[in-house]
């Protein structure tokens, strides 16, 4: 499910990596900077949006270094334009900035927008989902229903943020399956069966992101026109 929304307001990174989106020799592609320093995060965001006519750029190729963005927003839309926005007054070039979450019914919605940060800190993404685990002991699967939720946004210098969101839904897994992925991936059921983390590049085309930045691709190719 992908809906536009309205806002209200790891690994080295390759620095060559973002050479596929460049446009043809003699034509400078506009820039785009991703607020983001996840590796993981960065590939996927070029898979998906490369083609698009913009040159994708990691903040230290594009010469920003600021300081992590707090997300203390209370929605997905309101960290993400956040994010998207610091890094515009940074650069002064238009940004891209994320937020997702993982939606668990039976925990009322939790963690929801503190997904990144469940458990609190100094925990690594292993400890998040055992932690979730632990919380749901005893609950049959038929009751892990889930989901994953994306929210993605284009900031560009004068003008309103651009929102996108991507909606997968699942169930949680009794136990971790799967070598692949971040987060909450080996842990996240597709109704396939699969795990998020058992899959290979086709995560590249139903992930809750991957959902968010193909509605998103469409507009930066306007924009870039």
């Amino acid at each position: 499910m992908v809906a536009p929304t309205t806002p209200r307001s790891g690994d080295p990174i390759s620095p060559a990596s973002h050479a596929a989106t460049v446009a043809a020799p003699g034509d400078r592609p506009r820039r785009l900077v991703l607020g983001t320093g996840n590796a993981s995060k960065v590939r996927e965001i070029r898979a998906i949006l490369g083609g698009s006519g913009w040159e994708l750029l990691t903040p230290s190729e594009a010469g920003v270094d600021i300081a992590p963005v707090a997300e203390t927003g209370r929605s997905y839309v309101e960290n993400a334009v956040a994010k998207a926005t610091a890094y515009v007054r940074a650069s002064g070039l238009p940004s891209l900035a994320d937020d997702s979450g993982l939606e668990v019914d039976a925990l009322g919605g939790r963690p929801g927008v503190l997904s990144a940060r469940y458990g609190g800190p100094g925990m690594d993404d292993q400890r998040r989902y055992e932690r979730l685990l632990e919380e749901l002991a005893g609950v049959p699967l038929s009751r892990r229903t889930a989901r994953f939720r994306a929210t993605v946004a284009v900031a560009r210098p004068g003008n309103q943020p651009i929102v996108r969101e991507g909606v997968v839904e699942g169930r949680i897994a009794l136990e971790p399956r799967g070598a692949n992925g971040f987060g909450y991936d080996p842990v996240f059921l597709l109704p396939g069966g699969q795990t998020m983390a058992e899959l290979g590049d086709e995560k590249q085309r139903i992930s809750h992101r991957a959902l968010a930045l193909a509605a998103l691709r469409d507009v930066l190719r306007d924009l870039n026109r």
